[in-house]
């Protein structure tokens, strides 16, 4: 499991409760007490007129700090008390003056309008930085996100993000669950724990597979299933609830919730809330549907997940596609090429045996060796085409092991070419192979096949009055072994693609079959390469000054030298 940067957690919410509003109106009184002694002890009033406005200074610090029922209570407790201990007569609520009337009224107009306006700023500024706060968490989310490779860690951060962050409102765990390849929902990540540590209980499996159904949120609470709400808003509603207060019993609540892309259930968000106050998820039921909440800042997390889990799906939708399509592509490269390289020697060896089996002509012994000749022929031309194959499947699967022994160079070499006297017949062989080539420590097998498609090849592409030279070198710590001709050569940029698997260079000028198309079925080459990089050797090609071409082999002696006793 990576380690994962934890978020900052949201501040916790305030629930308004009777201690809250009784603070805020003991606060108010004696702010407006304080200010009418102040004006009764210095005998302020009538002498200054409009000394009510000093009352708006305790109505504007309460509606800053404390709020609007702040506010509004100490905006009734100064008009009270000022006329009830300032204007004449005083301890009483009579006045005799309309006047009066009218200018204690319009005080306490203004002073809540003040304090209304007041608490607007401060409600405004407070919104100001949930969101400022909201915001860098999301860009600390996005980036913990894009900083993980794989689409499991990326969902593991987010639900760990989730904790993180909601955790002063009761979440204690996330998981985020995906149907396997059977269906059924598993644990694909979780906050703190690996998905083979997460398991669901049966009633857990029930419920989140009826939530992957119905795209519709339910949830256990101490063990009983929750009301299912008729959309998903209500479950993030009663996770944002304040957990915290004293006096009331924390409860444990298993809540699963369905992460959607449009109209699809793509995962199931499963969580833990210590959960007390059900009434609240009611009130906040109310408050989604109002801009800037809690809840919509909840569901940008789900969003995020879902749109993670559509993303790796696409991915891989994309990858399974792209496969489909190379694999038709091999396909197709396969039958081009092996087709013709299969129809040739099946037509030779058909029209062969029919000849043989031909009653009314009586071939003399002569040709009846001729015939059977060609079907030998042909049959061990199919028989390496279809060794090749299955050579080269055995080196990407990569399950070839060499079978290793000590052996001379220069004694497999001529093997080789006494082999295939028959198919050298006219040609002009020349040979360089030095005494002092020391053993090689190889599969004889393996390199018998790389030696004979060398030097086949050289036949093939070459007219028969070209020669073939074949020579062997100690250079330093590695054995060499080069095959040149004087054939037409290959191209500066396909020396390193002929080793690809069929490929086969496709100019009239450099290495065609009589036919006009491209001889051979494009792997030899390719097994070579492979059976040589199991040997721990290397392979190239390069061209030939004057003309042609030289396939080297190399194999490394000096490690292998030592360990001959």
């Amino acid at each position: 499991m990576s380690t994962i940067e934890h978020l900052s957690p949201l501040e916790e919410r305030k629930a308004s409760s009777w201690q809250q509003y009784l603070l805020d109106s003991v606060l108010a009184s004696i702010g407006s007490l304080l200010v009418t002694g102040i004006i009764a002890a210095f005998q302020l009033y009538p002498r200054i007129p409009n000394i009510s406005i000093v009352y708006l200074l305790v109505v504007i610090t309460l509606a800053s700090t404390r709020g609007r029922y702040a506010a509004i209570f100490a905006s009734v407790v100064a008009f009270l008390s000022f006329d009830f201990f300032i204007v004449p007569p005083v301890l009483t609520f009579v006045m005799y003056r309309v006047e009066e009337w009218i200018a204690l009224f319009v005080f306490l107009v203004d002073a809540l309008l003040t304090g209304q306006l007041a608490s607007a700023l401060r409600q405004r500024a407070k919104e100001a930085a949930r969101r400022e706060s909201e915001t860098r968490i999301l860009y600390d989310l996005v980036r913990l996100v894009t900083r993980e490779e794989t689409p499991t860690n990326q969902l593991q951060a987010i639900a760990q993000a989730i904790v993180d962050v909601f955790s002063s409102w009761g979440v204690h765990d996330c998981a985020i669950l995906q149907p396997d390849l059977t269906g059924t929902l598993c644990v694909q990540a979780s906050a703190y724990q690996s998905p083979e540590q997460s398991t669901l209980s049966s009633d857990e499996q029930a419920i989140a597979t009826w939530v992957m159904e119905h795209g519709r949120s339910m949830g256990m609470y101490d063990g009983n299933s929750l009301p299912r709400s008729t959309s998903p808003t209500r479950f993030a509603q009663s996770v944002l609830v304040q957990t915290s207060r004293a006096g009331h019993a924390l409860h444990n609540s298993l809540r699963l919730l369905p992460l959607k892309m449009g109209q699809q259930v793509v995962g199931v968000l499963r969580l833990r809330v210590l959960d007390n106050s059900l009434a609240e998820a009611e009130r906040l039921e109310e408050e989604h549907d109002q801009p800037n909440t809690r809840t919509a800042f909840f569901w940008s997390f789900l969003d995020q997940a879902a749109s993670l889990i559509e993303r790796a799906r696409l991915r891989s939708e994309n990858m399974r596609i792209e496969i489909l399509q190379r694999t038709d592509v091999l396909r197709a490269a396969l039958l081009s090429s092996v087709s013709h390289d299969l129809r040739t020697p099946l037509t030779v060896i058909k029209a062969a045996a029919s000849s043989l089996l031909q009653e009314d002509v009586q071939w003399d012994e002569e040709a009846r060796r001729s015939f059977a000749r060609s079907i030998e022929r042909e049959a061990d031309r199919l028989n390496r085409l279809v060794g090749n194959l299955l050579d080269m499947s055995r080196i990407e699967e990569g399950a070839l092991k060499p079978e290793k022994e000590w052996y001379q160079l220069t004694a497999l070499i001529q093997d080789v070419l006494d082999r295939l006297q028959p198919l050298l017949q006219g040609r002009v062989v020349r040979m360089e192979l030095p005494k002092d080539i020391p053993p090689v420590e190889l599969d004889y097998l393996h390199i018998d096949q790389v030696l004979t498609n060398l030097i086949e090849n050289a036949v093939r592409y070459t007219p028969p009055e070209s020669p073939i030279e074949v020579a062997a070198k100690h250079h330093g710590d590695e054995v060499l072994i080069s095959v040149a001709d004087r054939g037409p050569g290959i191209p500066v940029g396909d020396l390193e693609r002929v080793f690809d698997k069929f490929y086969r260079v496709l100019s009239d000028k450099h290495y065609l079959s009589t036919g006009g198309s491209p001889a051979g079925s494009g792997l030899g080459l390719a097994v070579c390469k492979g059976l040589i990089e199991a040997h721990g050797g290397r392979i190239w090609a390069q061209p030939r000054e004057g003309g042609g071409a030289i396939f080297c082999v190399a194999f490394p002696v000096s490690r292998l030298e030592g360990s001959l006793v």
